[in-house]
């Protein structure tokens, strides 16, 4: 079985056909409510659709995925097919042991087997597929059977949290000064540096930490919603977010002053002479661009000629796919309307930041010294970024919650009575607001990093551990005689 996606913008130059012609296509795909990114199954031999497999692409479709989430969840159908193949089934005949089979191969046996959260993502796609397919009455039951707990042969052997992952002060200014911005551990500059840009790249780490978004929601900001435009005052900027969060759920983001100075630095060093180079290439390519011509400022509106039509968004409801092709007028030609841009003059997309990460990963450890900090096993990502901050927000609330207390119990009471009887001002809540969570629940996994290990170690032992003389008899004595104690 072969694999396609559905790409309405390649059909004026690709379709050539006197039954119906490419506007009449894109026509009917809009209709229909066909998204870019919708998976199309064909049979290897004839080319032709498999129906039960494209009514589920169908289906995904009108869940108003992404265009990356539309595909990604098309592959997973794709791969199981690739190995039942092999095993001489298909999707619509799989037994559970195929399926039992297929875990198998994807979580230990293929050359990079995936982990937990990859697999449970991929079984939830697949369990989905075949509830459609019972649903619709092609199938008379799942492959799979549901066990104890509603758990079925597809569910992970092991349910993990969140990998939380946060970078403390020192590891933050190293990756990002070092392996983002071109210096040595000694704040000099690297001869050798070969970044083309290294102030977009801080600018960009020092917004993911200062806002706390997802990379999404900090990667395809626009130069408005920043207060980088003619006539703004400046300083710290606010917006709403919305087709670009996680579930479209709208939040307010706050990014601090020193973070939108990044950006400015940026603009006013290295953005222009990106622009400058792509301009003559954007306004050859201007026909399948959003051209800009109006900016509500106030009303947070954008208005320009997309497709040949007129066309007016506000900003927070303009998703990804179409921040990338915004562009206006400027002292050099068209240029993209998003603060962040590339060689080509557009948005970087998910690939090129994890090209820009990747590279500063590499850089680090090779100039790695007695004056580094220490470096994780696993390459940092963009998200740890919204993990510090998390982390760092909900421990400095907590901090002004407890006040001077010296006392830690009398702080933990509190806590308690704080969390009854304000929680409008409650930290953790506070926090889940901030970073756009469904559920406080999802922010709860944060506490086990707040709390101060080591000193209440030092409390609970103090005295026990580092005495010369003290031998393994007095500790099994001090126990007794405090288990004696508290009897």
């Amino acid at each position: 079985m072969d694999l396609a996606f559905v790409q309405s913008g390649l059909l004026e130059k690709h379709l050539d056909s006197e039954v119906i012609s490419a506007v009449e296509v894109a026509a009917l795909l809009k209709r229909r409510g066909v998204l870019d990114g919708t998976p199309v199954y064909l049979d290897e031999e004839t080319q032709m659709p498999v129906p039960p497999l494209c009514e589920f692409g169908g289906y995904l479709s009108t869940a108003l995925l992404d265009t990356t989430t539309l595909k990604d969840y098309g592959r997973v159908l794709g791969r199981l097919d690739d190995h039942l193949c092999g095993l001489g089934s298909d999707v619509l005949s799989a037994t559970e042991s195929d399926l039992v089979s297929y875990r198998g191969h994807r979580t230990q046996r293929q050359k990079k087997p995936v982990g937990g959260s990859v697999w449970s993502r991929e079984s939830f796609v697949l369990d989905d597929f075949y509830g459609f397919l019972v649903d619709r009455k092609i199938l008379t039951h799942r492959p799979a059977r549901l066990a104890a707990r509603g758990r079925n042969a597809l569910a992970p052997r092991v349910r993990s949290g969140m990998d939380i992952r946060h970078l403390t002060f020192e590891q933050y200014r190293y990756f990002r000064d070092v392996g983002l911005g071109g210096q040595l551990p000694n704040a000099q500059i690297s001869p050798t540096f070969r970044g083309w840009s290294p102030l977009r790249d801080r600018a960009g780490a020092d917004i993911a930490l200062g806002s706390g978004t997802r990379w999404r929601e900090w990667a395809t900001v626009l130069l408005p919603e920043m207060g980088l435009w003619p006539g703004m005052p400046g300083g710290a900027a606010a917006f709403t977010v919305q087709a670009c969060a996680k579930y479209a759920k709208a939040r307010p983001i706050y990014v601090p002053e020193d973070a939108v100075g990044s950006a400015d630095l940026f603009c006013m060093l290295e953005r222009p002479d990106i622009v400058r180079k792509a301009a003559r290439g954007l306004e050859r390519k201007a026909r399948d661009l959003f051209v800009v011509g109006d900016v509500d400022v106030a009303g947070g509106r954008v208005r320009g000629i997309l497709d040949g039509v007129v066309r007016e968004f506000e900003m927070s409801a303009m998703d990804a796919k179409l921040r990338r092709i915004t562009v206006f007028e400027g002292e050099f030609g068209l240029q993209a309307l998003t603060l962040f841009v590339c060689r080509g003059g557009l948005m970087p997309g998910a690939d090129a930041w994890k090209g820009y990460r990747h590279r500063a990963w590499t850089r680090m450890n090779a100039l790695a010294d007695e004056t580094t900090p220490l470096l994780p096993a696993r390459r940092w990502r963009w998200h740890d970024l919204r993990h510090t901050y998390a982390l760092r927000l909900l421990t400095y609330l907590e901090n002004m919650m407890d006040g001077e207390a010296p006392d830690l119990q009398a702080r933990r009471r509190r806590h308690r009575s704080y969390l009854t009887g304000h929680i409008r001002h409650n930290p953790l809540l506070i926090v889940s607001r901030r970073l756009g969570h469904s559920s406080p629940e999802t922010t709860y996994e944060y506490l086990q990093y707040t709390d101060d290990l080591i000193n209440e170690f030092e409390a609970a032992f103090s005295g026990w551990i580092g005495d010369d003389e003290a031998s393994y008899a007095d500790i099994a004595s001090h126990a007794i005689s405090a288990a004696k104690g508290g009897r």
